[in-house]
């Protein structure tokens, strides 16, 4: 048997005017990546842009286990997206923190690449604002790939506490409700995720562990 192979798709964004400085969250993308190594998938750490992933400050901690440093590294060096065969690929992963919201959820190659494992019955799965660049995504008859189905991600409530509500260039629980998704929320900083035919989302970094053991168990 094969090994199941899973793309990560992370931001380029490391900042602007609005959010001096953001990127992706590393528990949310190194929590899930270790499970996926450990489980034996061979994993991709793709990007728009290719190489810096960059990885917001507020993450870093000098309490993170030391085997997230690793992935630190991986996310120095990622992918171009557009170079990546992605229909080779079981699952498509979307890890968060702000930096989606800016890149991720305006990029026409990756709806193709979410439309395509959508559409395939393969597992799109994202954390936190992961879910951004799911926005764009429709079905083969046209219809947000969100609409009827249960969904979660970072929510407002968690936003406006973070102080960041103002920051973002929309606010990301307002849209998935705007495309018909029957969304769902834990209290703030609570472990949730939603699974929903091919579609698994978490919506913080508390929820990324449970979100990579459902996925595992999908592929198993």
């Amino acid at each position: 048997m094969k090994n199941k192979k899973v793309l990560i798709v992370v931001t380029n964004f490391s900042g602007n005017e609005s959010i001096k400085e953001t990127g992706v969250w590393l528990e949310e993308f190194a929590v899930p990546y270790l499970v996926f190594r450990d489980t034996g998938y061979e994993l991709t750490t793709a990007s728009p842009l290719g190489g810096l992933s960059p990885v917001d400050e507020g993450s870093m901690s000098c309490s993170n286990p030391e085997e997230w440093d690793e992935c630190i590294k991986i996310l120095r060096n990622t992918t171009l997206l557009s170079e990546v065969n992605y229909r080779d690929y079981d699952a498509i992963f979307l890890p968060g923190g702000h930096g989606p919201m800016f890149d991720l959820a305006n990029d026409l190659l990756l709806k193709e690449i979410v439309e395509y494992f959508y559409n395939s019955d393969k597992i799109v799965c994202a954390v936190c604002h992961g879910p951004a660049g799911l926005v764009l995504a429709e079905d083969k008859n046209g219809v947000s790939i969100l609409k009827d189905k249960k969904v979660t991600c970072f929510t407002n409530k968690e936003e406006h506490i973070v102080k960041r509500d103002e920051a973002v260039p929309f606010l990301l629980e307002t849209k998935i409700r705007d495309l018909g998704a029957k969304f769902e929320e834990a209290s703030p900083w609570s472990e949730h995720v939603c699974s929903d035919g091919n579609l698994i989302t978490g919506q913080n970094p508390q929820s990324a562990l449970l979100l990579a053991e459902k996925v595992t168990k999908r592929l198993s």
